[in-house]
């Protein structure tokens, strides 16, 4: 028992890292099939895109591997730095002559040959302070005042400025994963709710503002209603999926990717996905993602202590709501709110900052506790066991 512990703690997690290789081999194979033809059209490359995701996700792997060496806890410290960073990386994306345009957004800082999102630094930054501040707090998460309050008003602060991007989908994921963790970390779901429903009125109105917010939650009712603009989009998700039936029209054969379906190998690549590999291949990519999550809050419920715990499921919370996201607008179930599919859709911002996530995720599995909770030693004095009776009720043996 003590070798398996010890490899344990030396190794972490192999499933996830499989899972995770698997996903990125995923999203290479599709970013390829789905962009040939525009990058072709563009470039005069077919592998244009192919090869730019290639170099991010070995940038990727390279964060992910020293993530995975640098014990959790260091990062614990590095939570206040890292926010106020992603704060002002959020604010200069917003001036004109530094943030950059494209697709109607300013979302993006260019650093020499490299366009980086500040917002994905943002979603990290959000969970290490989120995960700090309630381990720090501790009891203290009862009171709305104190635990509560606090760590929503800096989420406000970042929801807001992806609001100005304009980047609703970010915004909508943060508050979901930071939600989530404020639960788990012990605040009262009573605060949650009455926070949540005071918050619908400005997540309406948000919507109603913005003349482009309110053409696509009309889209979405009724897409044919408006076919060639607001509902364009979500028409040729359908058609993709509708061709592509059970088993696809096979790899690299979808009709769609011929400048029909926009954003075909970024927010809509799993549209091309279901076209060439049908149900098949969603229902596989599916599976990969309830793996990531299963392995994530199985290492959340397990981790040696509150913040390693938090960390965890915060990041698992984060990723796969992403993903189930980005799902849902593709396959018409949700409004297009723009965000990418992880590890899947191009991008290089995406990619780094998700695989850097997944390499803090594999650390803190590496000290995971394996013993059921009954059965592990008393706390040491000063020691403040992890909160997580929610996460260790889904998946504890």
């Amino acid at each position: 028992m003590g070798t398996v512990a010890a490899l344990h703690r030396r190794t972490g997690d192999v499933a996830l890292f499989a899972c995770v290789l698997a996903l990125v081999a995923v999203g290479l194979v599709m970013v390829y099939s789905a962009s040939s033809i525009v990058a072709l059209e563009r470039v005069q490359d077919s592998a244009y895109f192919f090869k730019r995701q290639a170099l991010w996700a070995a940038l990727g792997l390279a964060a992910l591997g020293v993530a995975w060496h640098v014990h959790y806890l260091h990062w614990r410290r590095l939570a206040v730095p890292v926010l106020l960073v992603a704060v002002v990386l959020m604010g200069l994306v917003l001036i004109p002559g530094i943030g950059v345009v494209a697709g109607g957004a300013r979302r993006w800082l260019v650093v020499g040959p490299l366009r980086l999102q500040p917002v994905e630094l943002a979603k990290l930054a959000v969970l290490l302070y989120v995960a700090q501040f309630a381990t720090r707090r501790g009891l203290s998460m009862g009171d709305v005042r104190r635990g509560v309050v606090p760590p929503l008003l800096i989420t406000g602060l970042l929801g807001a400025l992806a609001l100005r991007q304009p980047d609703m989908g970010s915004a909508l994921v943060l508050g979901a994963a930071v939600f989530v963790m404020l639960f788990l970390g012990g605040a009262r779901p009573l605060h949650l709710g009455l926070i949540a429903g005071a918050a619908l009125p400005l997540v309406a109105a948000a919507v109603v503002v913005a003349d482009y917010r309110m053409a696509r939650i009309v889209a979405f009712l009724n897409p044919w209603r408006d076919p060639q603009g607001a509902g364009f989009h979500i028409i040729q998700a359908l058609l993709a999926f509708g061709s592509g039936g059970i088993v696809g029209l096979g790899l690299g054969a979808s009709r769609q990717k011929f400048f029909y379906l926009p954003e075909r190998h970024t927010d809509f690549i799993f549209a091309i996905l279901g076209e060439e590999l049908g149900l098949v291949g969603t229902l596989g990519l599916l599976v990969l993602f309830a793996v990531f999550a299963y392995r994530g809050l199985r290492i959340a419920a397990y981790a040696p202590d509150r913040f390693g715990s938090l960390l965890a499921a915060g990041i698992t919370i984060s990723v796969t709501g992403q993903a189930l996201l980005n799902m849902g607008v593709a396959t018409g179930s949700l409004p297009v709110t723009g965000v990418p599919l992880p590890f899947v859709s191009f991008g290089g911002s995406s990619m780094v900052t998700t695989m850097l996530q997944v390499g803090v995720l594999l650390n803190i599995s590496r000290y995971a506790q394996r013993a059921r909770p009954a059965e592990r030693a008393p706390a040491r004095p000063g020691h403040q066991p992890a909160r997580t009776g929610g996460v260790r009720a889904l998946v504890a043996p």
